[in-house]
């Protein structure tokens, strides 16, 4: 397909308004072609936004004027050297493996070529007194094993180099060629002329590391990809859409919208997140959730996207369908979070595309300056061969962007998605951290801390007349039994409480006068509420807890050497309750956003660098304000939009995770920037003084090639094991809020460590 077909039919409109197009492009090589490629389209007018996405080599595209002429970006990409497609994440995967199977050809040939020509080098190395016919010999055999395995093996580099050379630009593809080629013309002059030596391993060697490079860089971002396409396979390919005479009637996910009533077979995924209105079913969320056990849901439970219906028909409720369910969120973070350009890669797309140039001036002048002092020509150019072959800059194309890909694969896998171009490099400067309370510290919503003191049997009847009432203290008895039936005929009498019969008894749950039962002394810890039916009577405490690693989260910062403190809007108590479970000695409380940004503030001004991690809208200022910050998966939108990344799980661990990650991806960039400009300081004055021949150049070059790349693959390891909850299973997204991850009938213990929520104004 050429550019010269109009892909902006194909354009969607994204929510702020703007028309949207993704596009796959062929002919992309190195970081150097996203910084040419998005310079070169964001001049043209109208074009909001231009973004090359170097894990799958995707163009991103938005504009906002209806008359927008899209010819002016096919002609700008046609004239430098791109094919763009539609992009279809399929066929981009088809593609990549595609890819990663050509140059593994492409490799296996370049290796056995190496491999031989290099036994017959030897030999002639080896053989002083070999006479020139078997001398020639050797030479011959060698341009007939090398001249069609480069010719095969070096089909990546020569094809992008001649359309580079077409759109007359230049990329690290063109000095890799004519350095290859010229190698090859001129062992085969030196062949012809009965010459001692000849450069068929420098060739063959030079193509073989190179491509080894490419394949391992290849590999790394189809891991990277492999673990974020696990999402798209959880998509329901349709949605049995029940309308409302009872129709049934199968619809793209597309065709969904919050409010419609969809039927789920057994067999079938769930097609968006929701709620069960009738049926019972047991639900495989595994790659959801990370719970490997099956969750019986029944109605009333939530439910996400993607879930497997093992055993019953499911009737549910859409409330975020194909494009806002969660799993949809966690996709764009993830795209967004592998297009990210960090400041160091920004550095090394300038310099690499100032490299190119240099490189073939570099050649011309060794070239020159040897003709100059009286060498021959054949000296000249093996010395200029030598100098093409060993400043090519495909260490330097390969520094940054390897670690990045490496380390946002590493990050998805622990539950970490990233919101931010440099937020790693950011993570990896911070030297405080700050926590808000109330659903960062906490679980998001409370529950009943002195459960276990409650007779199994009231408990369970109390949670029954619960699920009769929507006031969160209510919500908070009915989580301890979710699956429990409502009692019919219940009723809520507004600030008071619900009341209800059971067994031919009256029961109440609400406040202490309603109940009947006499005052007790305030508990500013908790709020209370009283459960009576007939003459027994349970007073529960309903607080939230600190999730179940905060403590051990808090202890894992210290130890790396990072100042924490405690900023919250709640009440003083409640927080100062949190501080002193947590062992953590600054905190303030009810403060109002104003004063959270001060602080932040206050601390920046003391040379400080802050994480803040918060969850509220109240939090989102803090974000914004922060060095840099991180927000859990069951943060509001607005948090989670300020922030730089979004943690997944219930617990706190990925924080240390992606800390530890982040230093680490930074220590490995400017590793890796190093090693690149050292290996040039030191290789090109040798090459240019005559010191190295083509065959050491290409070891030399290749070599920095390939330790750059398995240096960055040392990201990839970074603690990707995921966070674990107390049960040692894989949290990736929270279990739904409906139910309980444990099989039906169970109830959790909960964590003796706890303090006060903000007691609710008036009682359910």
């Amino acid at each position: 397909m050429t550019m010269d077909v109009d892909f902006s039919a194909l354009a969607t409109r994204g929510r702020n308004g703007a028309l949207r197009l993704e596009l796959a492009l062929d002919g992309m090589t190195c970081a150097a072609c996203i910084f040419e490629i998005e310079a070169a389209l964001k001049a043209i007018p109208d074009l909001v936004a231009a973004r090359v996405n170097y894990a799958d080599r995707r163009l991103s595209l938005e504009w906002t004027a209806p008359d927008f002429d899209f010819a002016a970006v096919s002609e700008r990409l046609r004239r430098m050297g791109y094919r763009a497609r539609p992009f279809e994440r399929e066929s981009g995967e088809s593609a990549e493996r595609e890819t990663a199977r050509r140059l593994l050809r492409c490799l296996a040939v370049a290796g056995f070529a190496t491999v031989n020509v290099m036994m017959l080098s030897e030999a002639v190395w080896l053989g002083g007194d070999m006479d020139e016919a078997t001398r020639d010999f050797f030479h011959g055999v060698s341009a007939i094993i090398a001249l069609p395995a480069t010719a095969f093996a070096g089909q990546p580099f020569f094809a992008s180099a001649f359309a580079t050379l077409r759109a007359r630009r230049l990329n690290i593809d063109v000095p890799i060629s004519l350095g290859v080629l010229l190698s090859l013309a001129m062992s085969v002059y030196e062949t012809l002329t009965h010459a001692p030596h000849a450069y068929f391993d420098s060739a063959t060697m030079l193509l073989a590391f190179l491509l080894l490079a490419r394949y391992l860089d290849c590999a790394m971002r189809r891991k990277t990809r492999a673990v974020a396409a696990n999402l798209a396979a959880l998509r329901a390919p349709a949605a049995c859409r029940i309308a409302d005479d009872g129709a049934q009637n199968y619809v793209p996910l597309a065709a969904l919208a919050p409010g419609d009533r969809v039927l789920t077979r057994p067999g079938e995924r769930i097609p968006a997140d929701g709620v069960i209105l009738s049926g019972e079913a047991s639900l495989d969320e595994s790659l959801v959730t990370g719970e490997t056990r099956r969750r019986c849901v029944s109605a009333g439970d939530a439910v996400y996207a993607g879930a497997l219906n093992f055993d019953g028909a499911l009737t549910m409720r859409v409330q975020a369908a194909a494009g806002d369910s969660l799993i949809d969120e966690i996709e764009r973070l993830v795209e967004k979070a592998t297009a990210a350009r960090s400041r160091y890669l920004r550095l090394a797309d300038r310099v690499s595309r100032l490299y190119a140039p240099l490189v073939h001036l570099a050649a011309l002048g060794a070239l020159l300056a040897w003709l100059a002092a009286g060498a021959s020509l054949h000296d000249a150019l093996v010395t200029a061969i030598a100098v093409l072959i060993v400043t090519c800059p495909c260490a330097l194309a390969l520094a940054v962007p390897a670690v990045q890909v490496a380390a946002s694969g590493a990050l998805f896998r622990a539950g970490v998605l990233l919101n931010s171009d440099d937020a790693l490099e950011r993570l990896a400067e911070i030297d405080t951290v700050v926590f808000d309370k109330t659903g960062t510290l906490t679980t998001p919503e409370p529950c009943v801390v002195n459960a276990q003191e409650i007779e199994p049997e009231l408990l369970a009847l109390a949670a029954r007349l619960a699920h009769s009432s929507r006031h969160p203290l209510a919500c908070a008895v009915a989580r301890e039994y979710p699956r429990a039936t409502a009692i019919e005929g219940a009723r809520e009498e507004r600030g008071a409480g619900v009341i209800g019969i059971v067994e031919g008894v009256e029961a109440r749950l609400g406040d202490l006068r309603f109940c009947g039962v006499d005052e007790i002394a305030t508990d500013e810890d908790a709020s209370v509420i009283a459960f009576r039916h007939g003459e027994r009577i349970a007073l529960l405490r309903v607080r939230q807890t600190l999730r179940h690693d905060a403590r051990e989260t808090i202890d894992a910062l210290r130890r790396r050497g990072l100042r924490v403190l405690i900023l919250s809007g709640d009440r003083a108590a409640p927080v100062e309750a949190a501080a002193r479970a947590l062992g953590v000695t600054e905190w303030r409380g009810a403060l109002k956003p104003a004063d959270k940004v001060a602080r932040l503030e206050a601390l920046r001004g003391e040379g400080r660098k802050t994480l803040m991690i918060g969850d509220g809208i109240n939090d989102a200022p803090a974000l914004a304000a922060a060095h840099v910050s991180l927000s859990p998966i069951d943060a509001t939108q607005i948090a989670q939009a300020a922030a730089d990344a979004v943690f997944l799980g219930e617990g706190l661990a990925p924080i240390v995770t992606t800390i530890d990650a982040a230093r680490l991806a930074r220590a490995l960039m400017q590793q890796n920037l190093a090693l690149s400009l050292l290996y040039n300081i030191v290789a090109a004055p040798l090459a240019m003084a005559g010191l190295l021949t083509p065959l050491i150049a290409a070891i030399a070059m290749s070599s920095s090639s390939l330790i750059v790349t398995l240096n960055a693959l040392r990201a990839g390891g970074a603690n990707g094991s995921g966070e674990r909850d107390t049960r040692g299973k894989r949290c990736f997204l929270p279990p739904p809020r409906g139910g309980r991850s444990s099989a039906e009938g169970d109830r959790e213990g909960v964590t003796p460590r706890v303090f006060a929520a903000e007691p609710h104004p008036g009682p359910p």
